[in-house]
């Protein structure tokens, strides 16, 4: 059998355009349906769920608020732990001064003594007095504290190595000299790490060849 298309081009472009004009309408019906459901579920999520969750944190936090406030010497127990709690950075900021004497013994040069010894461990400075045979063994102090070198290490889950000069700004503030021998007077700076309790270990490093004092270091001043 054979079929015959009487229909013009022109009828068969209008039909194809309506058809495509109805897929196109459906499609944007369909979209704005979804955007509208969209923007519904977004709403009463904002307005209605997300209300009544804070409503709920509120009450909660209203109802822990006043258990806290019930139990007896809250604000007692709170001051302690807070205090328990600093305990751990108060101690690790407190000075060792136990490894004071070890660090003079090794950089005070040999017949060199010291009579007076004053530390600032707020300001870390530090003043030490006392005599020498010569003012030689004065420069030589002097020089030593001045060369000397710290290495500190940390323990924990990230040990580090810390390395610079132990004493800065040391200065020779004044000197005498007699028949007897000389005095000195000298002032400096510390480095606060090699008296840090975060340190495990602190390693003083004097110039090589320099002979330490390692008997009679401090001699007791002569009264005047």
């Amino acid at each position: 059998m054979i079929q015959f298309n009487l229909l013009p081009d022109v009828k068969l472009q209008y039909l194809k355009a309506q058809r495509v004009k109805r897929l196109v309408s459906f499609i944007a019906i369909l979209a704005g349906a979804v955007s509208l459901f969209v923007f519904l579920l977004a709403l009463v999520t904002v307005d209605v769920v997300q209300k009544k969750n804070l409503r709920d944190l509120s009450a909660d936090i209203t109802t822990k608020s006043n258990q806290l406030k019930s139990v007896p010497n809250i604000n007692k127990i709170l001051t302690v732990q807070n205090q328990l709690n600093t305990l751990t950075s108060l101690h690790d900021q407190k000075a060792v001064v136990s490894r004071l004497f070890g660090y003079i013994a090794k950089v005070t040069p040999a017949q060199v003594t010291i009579s007076n010894l004053e530390m600032d461990f707020t300001a870390n400075t530090a003043t030490i007095s006392g005599e020498a045979p010569t003012l030689d063994g004065v420069n030589a102090y002097t020089d030593t504290l001045k060369a000397t070198t710290y290495k500190a290490t940390t323990d924990g889950d990230s040990p580090s190595t810390t390395s610079a000069k132990a004493f800065t700004d040391v200065v020779l503030a004044s000197f005498g000299r007699d028949s007897k021998g000389a005095t000195y007077q000298i002032t400096l700076s510390f480095d606060p790490q090699i008296f840090s309790n975060a340190n495990s270990s602190v390693t003083l490093s004097i110039p090589s060849g320099t002979v330490t004092n390692t008997t009679e270091l401090f001699k007791q001043q002569a009264s005047s």
